[in-house]
């Protein structure tokens, strides 16, 4: 269907943050100061016109649906005041289309609408220095006589301190810009991880699982949650599918659609796949994108007078243990059952199945998804009341985070006496501090293919902030994961977001 879009279509186009949007496929270039050719936009992309805020922006076909199709769904589901309006001025331009089949509109003069990825532009403000004048030369002055003094000196401008961000990132400051420029240069960043069905790990092989009846919906298909949605596809699981990226619910479903299987739905919104769904899983970044989904537009829980009886709803983010909590109350207050199932392991051991699961709330839940806890891992633990799980999670997070800094620090020490890692590794592996995480992290590092993804930096970095965020609830001093959170916070700063966590020997080596 997307195939056939062309220009003046009207549709529904979302943006990677946003809900979808009344909108028009309009000429490219059209609106921008300095318009575009058809070469300027990507392959399989279109130019659309936003209805109510009249700007415009550069979608991917995936991402585009018909209006007439799916409106419904939405002018129910959104009443922002921005969207109603994106409402009215849609459905006023279908109706003098009606009156008048030649009626176009007239589109106004505006820049493309900025998505929430506008780090390259961030970037280039933060390497681009800024000129300062030099301070004009002072003299002193002789306080006895009043006359000028035949020594004078020059006094050195003052730098202000920068000013940081949220995210520690420097205010248009040239000279941190230029440190960073000092550094090795970091490659492109990693691609997004494929899942291949047909790809079905020998440990999954032996497994006897016999799949549940129910329907479960998964929102989120990154480094962790495709491994996942691929075994309890090949367990036998029916499955409906959420992702921001919707190209990757549909590789997945054209996939089961091939080997007929017939397991395989895809949705637009984490309310439909609620809608569709008796238990919903959840695998997202961090704990803000875990609670959007929850309360969020067009999320799970979102809409007054949306009723959750029957349902079930499962976090599998990496979170804090308030935001579980807040989760779990809502879902509560909704008449739906809430289970924390925090997962401890890495891109691998998802795709494998061998995953260790730690649950905590809704015990009938945690029985009802044990079909599928077998599927994504070797073991699940019941740990009780909703915190526990989270908790537990976060104890061993910091744990692995603290090692691997020792790991890294330690391999490049040897690089400075000029020993080599892959003597060190050699003997490191045969002495008891030799563990399969360990092992596969110095390996990364020795090759230094930090794209090859376990888990990224940022989500490691992210789990050590919750853990010290814990620790000061607790008043427990945490000195070790202080200093390493600092480690993975200044090797995120050099650019190695998206890298996996193992990069962060590029920090200690430099």
């Amino acid at each position: 269907m997307t195939s056939e879009l062309k220009i003046g279509d009207l549709v529904l186009a979302k943006m990677k943050g946003f809900t979808p949007w009344p909108a028009q496929i309009v000429q490219p270039g059209s609106g921008t100061n300095t318009p575009n050719s058809k070469k300027s936009l990507k392959k399989g992309h279109h130019w659309v016109y936003f209805f109510g805020s009249h700007n415009y922006a550069s979608i991917e076909e995936n991402n585009i649906k018909r209006y007439a199709e799916y409106k419904d769904k939405f002018i129910s589901m959104c009443n922002t005041p921005v969207f109603k309006k994106a409402v009215s001025e849609i459905e006023d331009f279908i109706s003098n289309l009606e009156k008048n089949p030649n009626y176009q509109l007239e589109l106004p003069s505006e820049q493309p609408a900025k998505s929430k990825d506008d780090s390259e532009e961030k970037f280039n403000k933060l390497v681009t220095p800024k000129r300062t004048k030099k301070a004009a030369p002072v003299k002193r002055q002789n306080s006895d006589s009043g006359s000028s003094s035949k020594n004078s000196f020059s006094k050195r401008a003052r730098q202000s301190t920068p000013r940081m961000d949220e995210n520690g990132v420097a205010d248009g400051i040239g000279t941190v810009g230029s440190a960073i420029l000092n550094f090795p240069s970091i490659t492109d960043a990693p691609e997004s991880p494929t899942v291949d069905l047909n790809n079905l790990s020998e440990l999954l092989k032996t497994k006897n699982i016999s799949a549940s009846k129910l329907t479960f919906g998964f929102i989120g298909l990154g480094t962790i949650g495709s491994g996942i949605v691929k075994n309890l596809i090949n367990s036998g699981h029916r499955v409906n599918l959420y992702s921001r990226t919707m190209k990757k619910c549909d590789e997945i479903k054209e996939q089961a659609d091939t080997r007929k299987v017939g397991l395989v739905n895809t949705y637009i919104t984490p309310w439909d796949v609620m809608q569709n769904s008796d238990i919903i899983f959840s695998c997202v970044t961090d704990p803000r994108a875990a609670k959007e989904n929850v309360v969020g537009n067009c999320g799970v829980a979102g809409r007054d007078g949306d009723i959750l009886e029957g349902k079930g709803y499962v976090e599998m983010t990496g979170i804090d243990p308030q935001t579980s909590k807040d989760i779990c109350e809502i879902i509560k207050n909704k008449g739906g059952r809430y289970l924390e199932a925090q997962v401890q392991g890495s891109k691998s051991e998802a795709n494998e199945g061998s995953l260790v699961v730690l649950a905590a709330g809704d015990k009938s839940l945690f029985f009802d998804c044990q079909s599928c806890f077998k599927a994504m891992g070797k073991t699940a633990f019941f740990l009780g009341d909703v915190g526990y799980a989270t908790k537990t999670n976060l104890i061993l997070q910091l744990m692995k985070g603290v090692a691997l800094v020792g790991l890294a620090e330690g391999l490049a020490l040897a690089d400075r006496c000029g020993i080599s890692s892959k003597d060190v590794l050699n003997i490191f592996n045969l002495t008891n501090l030799a563990c399969d995480y360990m092992t596969n992290k110095a390996d990364l590092i020795a090759k230094k293919e930090f794209k090859h993804v376990e888990q990224a930096i940022e989500h490691m970095q992210k789990d050590m902030k919750l853990a010290l965020d814990l620790s000061d609830q607790m008043k427990q001093p945490l000195l070790m994961t202080s200093t390493a959170n600092e480690v993975y916070k200044h090797a995120r700063r050099l650019g190695y977001d998206g890298h996996d966590a193992s990069c962060i020997y590029m920090r200690t080596r430099h």
